[in-house]
């Protein structure tokens, strides 16, 4: 128990946290030490579970999703942590709800929040819209709570929206934290997230920018390379060279993966829609212009098929520390003669990293029950510690 102990004592030394009763949107809303705690708090309850110990903390309450796009881990990975807590899970489909009907999202948020402890939400398909839609439901709980409608204010979490994807980019600086040893160990980490070509458009920014606006707040040295024309939000690239500068490190930008692949720690090729397109996709989606749709789909194609030597391959991997950076990925990866004809990743380097994606992947339940946990509980510390006094076997032998 001495690990957990130890994670224990680390959350108590912190800087009295502003996650209670709080939303999870976005990670550079929340203080480096925000952070931390729930690092801390997600490996806690990691420990905790792989040592048989119950971790319910709710004996009633629904955990609500909704999600506007496909997802399997991210699905998968919320279902778990509430469970995880205690929580009992209920699918939002919008199809099935009378939002079709022209009910307001006010409405919505309250009928679905009356026994309800979280709510989740996924939105990345329109860009400038997913992380607004947030903050409006999050306006009406409020409402609704101040109102007297509600007993409880539910939590939001960002399972994924146009902006950021913090429940993503919180599992990956867990597995870069067991990776290296420790936070500590990651400053001075020079990190390449890079596009990588992919035989499909229309691919959200969310991951690229998270990463880039959560890892330069740990003193690593980042670099986002991309082709011409591919970039990001801007505001978002602006923000990481402000947290760079604010947390010892460095952010640059680069056109070539070569570039950005030499000499790095750590390297994230992900594919991404160019910021420009993704704005004209949002503009036809909300028109259901269909023939606009497959009209700036077979372009970008064309487009995207000009960098097909964009792939992380053996070639490229030998360009990094010592020809052995760690490579992450959220998954599902565009593996090259598996998944697809040409993609981002040789086969031969995923295969070499698969287990390691696998457990870059299994943070994030552990990730979204803390943000769950560190909102609904003042004092996490003590909760963690009541869990291990009692010692309750979360399967009976």
């Amino acid at each position: 128990m001495s690990e957990l102990n130890q994670l224990i004592e680390n959350i108590e030394l912190l800087k009295p946290s502003n996650l209670h009763k709080k939303d999870f949107l976005l990670t550079w809303e929340k203080s480096v030490d925000d952070l931390k705690q729930v690092l801390a708090v997600a490996d806690a309850l990691k420990f905790l579970h792989k040592h048989n110990i119950n971790t319910r903390c709710f004996e009633s309450g629904l955990a609500v999703s909704l999600f506007r796009d496909n997802s399997t881990r991210t699905r998968f990975s919320f279902a778990s942590a509430v469970n995880l807590l205690g929580l009992e899970m209920q699918d939002l489909e919008e199809g099935k709800s009378q939002i079709a009907h022209g009910e307001t999202v006010r409405e919505t948020a309250n009928m679905i929040s009356f026994l309800t402890e979280v709510i989740g939400i996924r939105d990345d398909m329109f860009l400038g819209a997913g992380n607004r839609y947030m903050k409006e439901v999050g306006a009406a709980l409020d409402d609704g709570f101040a109102n007297g409608v509600l007993n409880q204010r539910p939590t939001v979490v960002n399972l994924q929206c146009d902006v950021d994807h913090p429940t993503q980019s919180m599992a990956d600086l867990c597995w870069l934290q067991e990776h290296f040893g420790s936070l500590e160990n990651l400053k001075g980490k020079k990190v390449a997230m890079t596009w990588a070509y992919s035989p499909s458009y229309g691919k959200p920014l969310s991951v690229p920018q998270g990463i880039i606006g959560l890892l330069t707040r740990f003193g690593m040295d980042v670099t986002l390379a991309h082709p011409e024309g591919y970039g990001l939000i801007p505001e978002v690239v602006d923000l990481a060279g402000k947290n760079a500068r604010e947390g010892g490190g460095s952010f640059r930008v680069a056109n070539t993966m070569e570039d950005a692949f030499k000499g790095a720690d750590i390297v994230y090729p992900k594919s991404w829609a160019p910021y420009a397109v993704m704005g004209r996709r949002t503009e036809l989606l909300s028109k259901q212009d269909h023939n606009g749709l497959k009209d700036l789909e077979k372009n970008c194609l064309a487009q995207n098929a000009n960098f097909k030597n964009w792939e992380c391959n053996e070639k490229m991997m030998k360009l990094t520390k010592n020809g052995n950076a760690l490579y992450m990925h959220c998954l599902p990866a565009d593996i090259s003669g598996v998944s697809c004809k040409e993609g981002e990743v040789a086969a031969s380097v995923f295969e070499k990293y698969r287990v390691a994606t696998y457990k870059e992947a299994g943070y994030k339940p552990f990730v979204i029950a803390s943000m769950i946990l560190n909102s609904k509980f003042k004092d996490p510390a003590k909760l963690l510690s009541e869990f291990r006094s009692q010692n309750v076997n979360r399967v009976f032998a």
